[in-house]
């Protein structure tokens, strides 16, 4: 009896797996991209698996994520076996497009008869709440480099400035044409056509089916029922509880002996906010990278005779500048080494995300990942007034007359926004003049492509900020090549990865202390109200977190 895979992407995916207790409970019965992504390659090439059906819609997928399970299926696809897709709905009253681009990598879609196909296009959200915090009384004052620097925006503006509106009409063009140009080649359609159906959409699924939008219209029942009649008799399995048994081959067990030796492809993760110290973690505020763990994880696999090479994966919207930059000092001293490192980009790498990444041989991103923002901002908002009208009052004695400097009951003095705005500078020289050394480009050129603006993976690409196009899989691919291996006799590990036994053991070196989790905080609590108010702890490379592409 065959298998029959079952992707469930209602529930949406993890990038990385939860680091604390309570994370993982909240998670539970998640899977993460990798593992589904490994699933489908594996499948693809398992005689025992005989097809592949995915439920599509609910929790939104990133458009990079999506893109990263398209090339899993077109990988499945190639087998020849049935990849089919279904739907209660594409959306209601829209929300559909993205779900719906996934569904075209698969050879049938099917709707529920009821439902309907919100494809109606992408929009690029932003949020703005000057007006709260004027009523509030508070007062934001930010300093940024350059015009496209618009997390700042968030608190000192009302609505979209003319550069932040032409950032936001370039990202949904972008995204945009990804889809049309996806769509167009999976269904068979002109682009013309396509962009045609979205500006008539939502469609009810009668009307998706007559344009040639989906194949079949039915239930679960009915997609089930076809796929036994077209497969026989076939045992149900989830695509992530496929990749985790245990061998069920003499070939499977010879993969997982640990003899003889493999050579190892290491994988370091950045994921979340970058910040000084150690990796930590909240049930509010998501993982967050410490400089001090990914160093030591880089320094790790530098030192270790089996890994050839490594994947460093990032997934972060940016953070500390000097934590990001003490990340790229050790991605430096790791290619000094002589072994190749791939940085791959997930759903985002900007700001300190794009500083982290920017040192590796060669840069992967999907074309919906968003990168660049390279530049800085920092200030803060004074709640003085806001707390006085409430009662509170806050007094201090100091010495030293900048000690108050970035107290959130004071406005800068001119000198201080005067070194406030040195400091600005000094940063944002700084990291051109690395991403420029990096990047193999004219400084000139590339100040012009940085002054904190945003970009798509697909325009970075065609501006060399990204070298190439790309999920995981081809970062792994890209990384036995440069490095001389078998990409199928190859052993995968992320870095820093304790079992039980190692955690509960006292550190003895400060790299011990550094691959430790911080202990479970609410940290998350208070950076989101700090930076709701616009204090500093976020950090000055930091991409604008209130962009959301829909």
């Amino acid at each position: 009896m065959g298998i029959l895979l079952e992707l469930d992407l209602t529930r949406g995916v993890l990038e990385t797996p939860p680091a604390s207790p309570v994370a993982a409970f909240r998670a539970r019965h998640l899977p993460t991209l990798r593992e589904l992504v490994a699933a489908l390659r594996k499948g693809a090439r398992d005689d025992e698996v005989v097809g592949l059906v995915a439920h599509l819609g609910g929790h939104r997928l990133s458009l990079a994520q999506v893109q990263d399970l398209r090339e899993a299926v077109a990988d499945f696809r190639t087998s020849g076996k049935t990849a089919l897709a279904w739907t209660e709905s594409f959306g209601e009253a829209g929300g559909g497009t993205v779900p719906y681009y996934l569904a075209t990598a698969f050879d049938e879609i099917w709707v529920q008869p009821s439902g309907e196909l919100g494809i109606t296009g992408v929009s690029v959200q932003a949020v703005f709440v000057r007006g709260a915090l004027d009523k509030a009384g508070v007062i934001p004052q930010f300093g940024k480099r350059r015009e496209y620097k618009t997390a700042a925006d968030t608190f000192t503006e009302k609505e979209m400035t003319g550069p932040a509106r032409e950032m936001a009409s370039r990202l949904a063009e972008s995204a945009f044409e990804q889809i049309v140009e996806g769509v167009a080649v999976r269904r068979r359609l002109d682009t013309a056509r396509v962009r045609e159906l979205v500006n008539s959409s939502p469609l009810s699924g009668q009307a998706g089916l007559d344009a040639g939008l989906v194949d079949r219209l039915g239930y679960r029942s009915d997609v089930y029922d076809a796929l036994e009649k077209g497969l026989g008799e076939t045992t149900r399995l989830l695509a992530e509880r496929y990749i985790r048994r245990g061998p069920r081959t003499l070939e499977d067990l010879r993969k997982v002996l640990p003899w003889p030796q493999k050579p190892m492809v290491a994988v370091v993760r950045v994921s979340g906010g970058i910040n000084v110290g150690r990796n930590s973690s909240s049930p509010l505020g998501g993982p967050s990278s410490g400089s001090d763990t990914v160093g030591a994880a880089l320094r790790a696999v530098a030192e270790e005779d089996k890994v050839r090479a490594v994947i460093l994966r990032v997934d972060s919207p940016g953070g500390s500048y000097i934590a990001s930059d003490a990340i790229r000092n050790e991605v430096l001293r790791l290619r000094s080494t002589g072994k190749p490192v791939i940085a791959s980009m997930g759903t985002v790498a900007a700001s300190g995300g794009y500083f982290v990444a920017m040192p590796a041989d060669v840069i992967v991103a999907q074309p919906g990942t968003i990168t660049g923002s390279i530049g800085v901002l920092t200030g803060k908002g004074v709640v003085r007034d806001a707390l006085g009208r409430i009662g509170i009052t806050q007094e201090a004695v100091s010495e030293g007359e900048n000690a108050r400097m970035y107290s959130a009951q004071e406005e800068f003095t001119d000198e201080q926004w005067a070194r406030l705005e040195e400091t600005l500078d000094r940063i944002y020289k700084d990291f051109v003049a690395k991403a420029a050394l990096d990047r193999g480009l004219p400084e000139e050129q590339l100040e012009s492509l940085a002054r904190g603006r945003v970009w798509t993976g697909a325009d970075a690409h065609d501006r060399k900020l990204v070298d190439e196009l790309g999920g995981f899989q081809h970062a792994l691919t890209l990384a036995c090549d440069r490095a001389g291996l078998d990409r199928d006799e190859v052993a995968l590990a992320t870095v820093p990865h304790r079992n039980l036994l190692e955690r509960l053991r006292p550190p003895t070196t400060t790299d011990d202390l550094a691959v430790t989790t911080q202990p479970l905080t609410f940290d998350g609590l208070t950076t989101s109200l700090y930076s709701a108010l616009g204090l500093p702890p976020a950090g000055l490379l930091r991409m604008p977190l209130n962009w959301q592409l829909r």
